[in-house]
């Protein structure tokens, strides 16, 4: 089965200015009037044809969609379309991330809350319930968004990060994770923020350009001869604190590891 080709307009020739903007307008109006997104998925078995699972990478809908997410919509659209074409069945609900410091910065906005104690006396239940009114804001405008490139996405049968079922699904592959010996424990060095009391990602540093700031601090890297014959080099923020270290090298180490970053190595 080949698909129609049809016509979107009444023209008999290609003008020579075309309407591009109406020519997109058209041909989503065809696919939504024909059904033809969700022909291509009812149309295939998963048991007989194959399924391949996809489900969107969910963002914020507390906020408007920007360049980025254009181009990486695009990208994720290239892979179930791909799918698609191979003869698969291909689910593709779209999501939400409702969780997050954004959530929380923005329902923090609406109701004039600055401080994690004004949230305590607001009361977290109350809070919550701000942010889950919130962070769905822009539902509509995604949608428009995401169908005017194209993009074949189900809107109606969408997940939340926030909905129990979802969180549960997580902790559940998380425990077979752990079960299987795949997870460990382990240190990263991450942003802090001591105003929302809460390490940062690097998308939350980017959120505006007052949450992240480049400054010069002083810094002096020290050597210090060990009983071992290595030498440990000690870098600190503070050098003013370095006059007082005492001679003895195991008090030095642990006077100074605090706020130093030892790289030690043989001579």
């Amino acid at each position: 089965m080949t698909y129609p080709k049809v016509s979107h307009t009444n023209a008999t020739s290609v003008p020579g200015q075309p309407g591009f903007p109406a020519l997109e307008e058209a041909v989503l109006s065809y696919w939504d009037a024909d059904g033809t997104f969700r022909a291509s998925i009812d149309q295939r078995d998963a048991e007989t044809d194959g399924e391949f699972v996809f489900y969107d990478g969910p963002p914020f809908a507390n906020g408007l969609p920007h360049y980025g997410h254009l181009l990486t919509g695009y990208v994720k659209d290239l892979i179930p379309r791909y799918q698609t074409m191979r003869g698969k069945r291909v689910e593709r609900r779209f999501g939400w991330d409702t969780h997050g410091l954004p959530a929380e910065l923005e329902a923090m906005r609406q109701l004039g809350l600055k401080t994690t104690d004004e949230i305590h006396e607001l009361g977290v239940e109350k809070f919550n319930d701000a942010c889950r009114e919130s962070v769905l804001k822009y539902t509509g405008e995604w949608r428009d968004y995401v169908t005017r490139r194209a993009r074949w996405v189900d809107f109606e049968n969408d997940y939340k990060t926030m909905n129990p079922d979802f969180m549960e699904s997580v902790m559940w592959a998380f425990k077979q994770l752990h079960d299987k010996g795949l997870i460990y424990e382990g240190f990263r060095v991450l942003p802090y923020c001591w105003n929302d009391e809460t390490p940062l990602s690097n998308h939350e540093l980017r959120m505006d350009d007052d949450v992240y700031k480049m400054r010069q601090d002083p810094a002096v890297t020290v050597g210090c001869k060990l009983d071992t014959g290595e030498i440990a080099l000690i870098w600190t923020t503070t050098p003013w604190t370095l006059p007082e270290q005492p001679r003895d090298h195991g008090a030095s180490r642990h006077r100074v590891r605090r706020g130093a970053i030892f790289h030690a190595h043989r001579r």
